[in-house]
């Protein structure tokens, strides 16, 4: 028998000492986080201390922090006392930081005070990818996810919520009471033998009535600034809807390239929808890529008129899905399918509707729709007919109303046209059906492989330096995948 492989004493000196970039292999990732800070121009991004003091305690390189950052959200490690752990065990840390273990505090401090200047950061990254030539510069997909924030439903309210809980403190605080007052009517020596309970009730009573000073604190301030809504531990966040149901948290949305599904683009803001994201996304995304021209698919949450106009302008194609209308509701109750909406043909030349039967619909009257996602409204051009209480069709197929079928078409209604005739060719098709091969992968690996659902910080503006990270954690991985460390550092030096 040959016996176990023999392992060294833990006291045993080295006759020669070992060098610490022995334990880093050569295609280590930390070797390209090294080497892709250390060619960033951190003072021209407006990292604090990127030029050391002159005077008094020397600060740490920001450089190196940021290092111990990407590392962390590269690794599934984003805790500052994680941090501070790993810079002490970790040998990939140790190379990388150098043998410097800054306190969680700096740690944590640096990523707070530096949330401004990850954008930049990842900007260079998306720079390196398309130097490389991992980009397609023809076609990126738009979407959207929502992240858990540090808040709870418990600690967001609205002046529904807060009748809710008044209500719900004044019916507990009756029932308190009235123990309280059956308590006080008992015989002396049957009170003595429940002490206890005499002052957990007294405590229940005082936290309630404080309970319900709050409430009263939070109307008064509803009604004071016109606020519908407020978030205690996280003023920002508010009530989003996922698979999982209603939770506290962000809006975040990504442009992916559809070559290698790289990040190019990213947003966070705290809507509950996406309708007004479609153009600020590709907009970015075509700079990113740095093209005149650009292809975009989103899913149905992102289709607008007013998004696709915006993007038409920019140089950008859209490619959605128009979401489709219940047939029981609105103006298709009580039509036949022949004379849907969308069978009426509009003429540009003459700014007139040509109805299934026939006849033209003439322009009318315009009005200005507006809803919670869009304030300032969008213009309605209504289109009528005299025709109509001639036609057969009509109370019958056609319309239920008296005084005759109308339509009312957007302003944008031109574009979004164009783009329901785009969606149905066979391009248009094949691009929409490639678009969940393209969004679901970045969020899918962000959540479940990095895991990173969820939120550390407050505040949109921090919370947009937090998701920063991930998307630039996602692409290095990304890239590393696809080039490897050897490649992208010697990417960095060309």
């Amino acid at each position: 028998m040959s016996g176990f492989v023999p392992s060294a004493h833990r006291r045993q000196q080295l006759l020669l000492p070992e060098l610490l970039d022995d334990y880093v292999s050569e295609e280590n990732s930390v070797r390209f986080i090294d080497a892709f800070v250390d060619g960033l121009d951190l003072e021209k991004m407006g990292f604090v201390h990127a030029e050391p003091n002159e005077m008094g305690r020397p600060p740490y390189n920001p450089a190196d922090l940021l290092k111990l950052y990407l590392y962390g959200y590269l690794n599934r490690v984003r805790s500052s006392r994680r941090l501070e752990r790993e810079c002490h065990r970790n040998l990939e840390l140790i190379w990388l930081m150098r043998r410097l273990t800054p306190d969680f505090k700096t740690i944590a401090d640096f990523r707070r005070v530096s949330v401004d200047q990850i954008h930049p950061v990842f900007r260079e990254m998306v720079e390196l990818c398309r130097n490389l030539g991992l980009l397609d510069p023809t076609l990126v997909a738009v979407d959207g996810s929502k992240f858990r924030a540090v808040n709870s439903l418990e600690r967001h309210y609205t002046p529904k919520s807060l009748e809710v809980h008044q209500k719900l403190v004044d019916e507990r605080l009756a029932r308190y009471l009235k123990e309280l007052d059956e308590n006080d009517a008992r015989e002396a020596r049957e009170a003595d033998t429940f002490p206890h309970s005499v002052k957990n009730l007294k405590e229940k009573i005082a936290a309630l009535r404080e309970k319900k000073r709050s409430l009263r604190e939070l109307r008064s301030r509803m009604e004071a600034t016109g606020e519908k809504e407020i978030s205690l531990t996280d003023p920002d966040s508010r009530v989003v809807q996922s698979r999982g149901g209603s939770m506290m948290g962000y809006n975040t949305q990504i442009a992916v390239e559809a070559r290698n599904k790289i990040i190019v683009a990213y947003d966070v803001d705290n809507k509950a929808s996406d309708h007004h994201q479609l153009a600020p996304m590709a907009t970015r995304a075509k700079e990113a890529l740095g093209v005149d021209q650009l292809n975009v698919v989103a899913d149905k949450g992102f289709y607008d008129g007013e998004q696709a106009q915006r993007c038409v302008g920019a140089g950008i194609t859209p490619y959605l899905s128009r979401p489709e209308k219940a047939k029981g509701s609105g103006e298709r109750a009580g039509i036949s399918p022949e004379f849907y909406k969308d069978r009426f043909r509009y003429d540009p030349s003459t700014d007139t509707l040509v109805c299934p039967a026939g006849h033209a619909m003439h322009p009318g009257s315009i009005s200005r729709r507006r809803w919670p996602q869009r304030p300032e409204g969008t213009a309605m051009k209504t289109y009528r007919t005299n025709a109509c209480f001639s036609c057969p069709h009509h109370m019958t197929r056609c319309t239920q109303n008296p005084e005759g079928r109308f339509i009312q078409r957007t302003e944008h209604e031109t574009v979004l046209e164009a783009m329901d005739a785009r969606v149905r060719t066979r391009v248009g098709r094949s691009i929409l059906e490639l678009r969940k091969t393209l969004v679901e992968h970045p969020f899918g690996t962000i959540k479940r492989g990095f895991e990173q659902g969820y939120l550390l910080l407050r505040g949109t503006r921090k919370v947009r330096g937090e998701i920063g990270l991930t998307m630039t954690a996602y692409d290095m991985r990304r890239a590393l995948n696809l080039v490897g460390t050897t490649g992208l550092i010697a990417a960095l030096g060309s």
